[in-house]
């Protein structure tokens, strides 16, 4: 039978994905050796799987990482999407690229009708074609293993012909110099994005403030807006001011998943 301290080790794994025994023991506040002992009577059960010193659910071992980090801040991910849903109108075109938080912003987006949506993303893809009229162009190229998205000089190519209302990107790190990433190509999409939009927007969640990326996408003097959590910290404030750059935040519901 689940004694309340099982309730939890299965709660957090199934919110923050697969732990390694001593933080799940940090986190509960209790000896490693206890916190085995709970383990091992969770995997006879069958309810997780011990894996290379992590311990998961029995569905989350061997995921995919961008399904891993559909779940980190899936709450306030899921308040910024919802967000930037209500600014977009039935019958209105987008660009979005590849991120969990515009995947978010996809499912948010269920409920409009007649959009026109250009992606490199084959989650968002797959979530709006074929629903409520709307149609959706996906960039061809190779289509990454890890994250699902089509990138590279096809996909370049591809998005450069279009002109939409909404070009909307998500970001790996938001410093004072502006939005950056950690993957070449994906910034080379994010900014290729930017440049086809009447309205260009950034999503992003709050943890992204602060960080450094390895590449630059984009000054905030080619951002209109930032939809965010939380407010951005001084120096980031300092300089989308500068750039008269909007920030909207959302409130975020931290107990989302």
């Amino acid at each position: 039978m689940l004694t309340p301290r099982h309730g939890a080790i299965l709660k957090l794994l199934e919110d923050r994905g697969p732990l390694s025994v001593t933080a799940l023991a940090d986190t509960l506040e209790v000896s490693a050796e206890t916190l085995r002992r709970d383990v091992r009577a969770l995997a006879d059960a069958g309810a997780v799987v011990r894996v290379h010193g992590a311990v998961g659910l029995a569905g989350q071992m061997g995921e995919a990482p961008f399904h891993r980090r559909m779940r980190e801040n899936a709450g306030p991910k899921q308040a910024i999407a919802r967000a930037m849903a209500a600014q977009i109108a039935d019958g209105d075109s987008l660009m979005l690229d590849t991120g969990t938080t515009t995947s978010f912003l996809a499912r948010e987006l269920l409920g409009h009708r007649r959009l026109t949506v250009v992606t490199n993303s084959s989650d968002i893809a797959r979530t709006l074609a074929t629903v409520n009229g709307n149609r959706v162009f996906m960039a061809g190229g190779e289509l990454r293993g890890d994250s699902g998205a089509s990138l590279g000089a096809s996909a370049l190519e591809f998005i450069r012909d279009f002109a939409v209302q909404h070009a909307i990107i998500s970001a790996g790190a938001v410093d004072a110099s502006g939005v950056m990433d950690f993957d070449l190509q994906e910034a080379e999409f994010a900014r290729a994005v930017l440049a086809c939009g009447a309205r260009r927007v950034v999503v992003t969640d709050a943890t992204k403030f602060g960080r450094r990326g390895f590449i630059r996408v984009s000054g905030f003097d080619l951002v209109d807006e930032i939809v965010t959590d939380s407010a951005p910290p001084p120096d980031v404030a300092a300089a989308l001011a500068r750039s008269e750059t909007r920030v909207q935040l959302a409130a975020a519901d931290h107990n989302g998943q």
